[in-house]
C-alpha cells in the first residue's frame, strides 16, 4: 500500500480517534464511537485511508511513493 495521507490527515484521525475511543468507553456515545475510533486511529497510525484509495484522493504531497510497511 502507498501513503495517501499527509501529516496533517493523520494527526487529525489519531486526535479524533483518541476522542471516541474515550467517549465510547465512559459511554457518552454508543457502541459506533469503538468502531469509528479504531478505524480512525489504524488509518492514522499507518497514514493509509481505503476511502481515499477508492476515490482515487491523495492528501500526503511530501512523497507519493512512500509504501506503507
Amino acid at each position: 500500500m502507498i501513503r495517501n495521507m499527509g501529516e496533517s490527515d493523520q494527526v487529525i484521525r489519531l486526535v479524533l480517534g483518541t476522542i471516541l475511543l474515550t467517549f465510547a468507553a465512559t459511554e457518552q456515545i454508543d457502541s459506533w464511537g469503538w468502531i469509528a475510533g479504531f478505524l480512525s486511529l489504524a488509518s492514522g497510525s499507518i497514514g493509509f485511508c481505503g476511502l481515499y484509495g477508492l476515490l482515487g484522493l491523495n492528501t500526503n504531497k511530501s512523497n507519493d511513493n512512500q509504501q506503507v510497511n
